[in-house]
């Protein structure tokens, strides 16, 4: 009889043993699937800020390139206006068809881009 209280002592000891290994290692598992997850989290977190950022400048790039082209645009019309009071200057119809020109597409940026301010106030 003590050698089957013996064995049985041994079996449960070893299932013991063996439980308490697979909780170690299910503890294990679970602490480095944490780890990794807030990892990529911080590369996540990380990743959408340096997207952020390129936004911004790619923003603040198309803001310059309108108001450049708006400052050509007026340097443009200042020109033809100029050459237009000059008395002694013949100005064919190439002057006058390029002011109405810059005219209309300075206009029609304007239009546009204030057609794109209303609609972002809405979405």
């Amino acid at each position: 009889m003590d050698a089957i209280v013996a064995a049985v002592a041994a079996v449960v000891g070893s299932i013991l043993s063996a439980i308490t290994a697979i909780t170690v290692c299910v503890i294990n598992n679970n602490t480095t699937r944490k780890k990794y997850a807030q990892e990529q989290e911080q590369k996540d977190n990380e990743r959408e800020l340096r997207e952020q950022k390129r936004e911004e400048a790619r923003r603040e790039q198309e803001l310059i390139l309108i108001k450049s082209t708006g400052a050509a645009i007026a340097v443009g019309e200042a020109t033809a206006k100029a050459g237009q009071r000059i008395p002694d200057t013949h100005c064919n119809g190439d002057m006058h068809a390029a002011l109405e020109y810059a005219t209309k597409v300075k206009h029609e940026q304007r239009d546009f881009l204030a057609k794109q301010g209303v609609t972002a106030l809405y979405d």
